[in-house]
């Protein structure tokens, strides 16, 4: 095992153990306890009360961070020619169609969200090999598969992200850079979480936010009060 170093050992000196925070705090804590030369992302993993191996208790969606995440989002447009102007005026990084196509089948992933009209999911659907096991596939559910495609760009690039609860149950994803404000942080989380909670499936039964911990790259996690959450 490898030893810490002298910033591990002071981040981890002030965070108590057993400790559950509240959002304020952990918001607060999280930018003292991050002593990365880069700026490190700030995360949230929350564990849910549901079984996503039934259907009916599947948690997806997406939200829009107030704050946005802090990331430069690369957005590849795949449109007909007449939405193109608009796609690129909004801000997207590429945008084309048949030329990305053959780009993405010869291994291609240089993005991090692709948006595309449903006119032409046909063509897409031959990716699904390599842009599903990236998260790359766009989903209607998720806003990346519209007909106003220049809106769709606009939102991903201030700060909209998509999220899917995984097969234990959490839900995991960044939402801001430490070096946001922690009022900043707070703002996102409740957002993330209050949209969470608005996505309760109705057969999931007893407590539903189990667990919420806040990180950042290297940092320690942070256990968070749920019903602190809710607090200004």
């Amino acid at each position: 095992m490898s030893k810490l170093t002298k910033n591990q050992k002071l981040a981890l000196s002030k965070v108590e153990a057993g400790k559950t925070y509240t959002l304020k705090e952990a918001s607060a804590l999280v930018k003292e306890i991050t002593n990365t030369k880069f700026d490190a992302s700030v995360d949230i993993d929350v564990r849910l009360g549901v079984d996503p191996r039934k259907a009916n208790q599947m948690v997806r969606g997406v939200v829009s961070l107030p704050h946005g995440t802090g990331k430069q989002v690369r957005v590849l447009v795949l449109t007909t020619p007449d939405q193109e102007a608009a796609a690129k005026e909004a801000g997207a990084d590429h945008v084309g169609l048949d030329e990305y196509i053959e780009k993405i089948k010869g291994g291609w992933t240089d993005i991090d969200v692709i948006i595309t009209q449903p006119a032409i999911m046909g063509k897409i659907g031959a990716l699904g090999r390599v842009l599903g096991p990236r998260g790359l596939m766009p989903n209607p559910k998720s806003g990346t598969v519209t007909n106003d495609v220049a809106t769709a760009v606009k939102e991903v690039k201030q700060g909209k992200i998509d999220f899917k609860v995984d097969k234990a149950g959490i839900v995991h994803t960044s939402i801001g850079k430490v070096s946001f404000s922690a009022d900043q942080i707070k703002d996102n989380a409740k957002e993330f979480v209050a949209t969470l909670i608005k996505l309760k499936p109705a057969a999931a039964k007893g407590t539903y936010v189990k667990s919420v911990y806040l990180s950042s790259t290297m940092s320690p996690g942070l256990k968070i009060d749920p019903k602190s959450v809710d607090e200004i």
